[in-house]
């Protein structure tokens, strides 16, 4: 793979990266159920990590960091009551699975081509963290709260997390 082939691929992924951290913010802060968010707030922080890294990259060759790619819309949710009940959250849960496995899926045959050892491994554990964060998804899709971990033997699950951060 030539520098200038190397160059686009590392944009271009960087590009959809960052459209696809946009979108899990914007999904964690419509996703109030706790445990659901928790796994929004684990993808993200791993994802911040991807950039970093993709940054480096792409600073190491005299390339600014893309805009994101194009936009991807949450889906919208009707909720009844205050309460954050899974299921009410379904639909965003396995559009960001599908949104996820899209992105190996385009990605993994581009990646196993890029002849860079360090820039190749580098994608191929973006990709593999993003199979796994799929994986968290579709689980909390299903129904399963435990994706980030177990809660202490009966401690009931109450409340939900705020939109905004601060409230006054």
């Amino acid at each position: 793979m030539q520098q200038d082939e190397l160059r686009g691929l590392l944009t271009a992924v960087a590009a959809e990266r960052l459209a696809l951290i946009q979108r899990h913010e914007a999904a964690a802060r419509v996703v109030s159920h706790y445990d659901f968010n928790n796994a929004y707030q684990y993808v993200i922080a791993r994802e911040e990590t991807h950039l970093s890294w993709l940054r480096a990259a792409l600073e190491e060759m005299g390339v600014p960091m893309p805009p994101a790619a194009a936009e991807i819309p949450v889906p919208s949710i009707s909720r009844t009551g205050k309460s954050a009940d899974a299921a009410a959250f379904r639909s965003i849960l396995e559009d960001d699975a599908r949104q996820l496995s899209a992105f190996v899926e385009r990605w993994r045959p581009r990646v196993a081509a890029v002849t860079h050892a360090r820039h190749r491994t580098m994608l191929n554990v973006v990709l593999g963290e993003s199979i796994e964060h799929q994986r968290l998804f579709a689980q909390a899709a299903s129904g399963f709260e435990d994706v980030i971990g177990r809660r202490t033997a009966g401690a009931a699950r109450v409340g939900e997390v705020l939109p905004t951060r601060w409230q006054e």
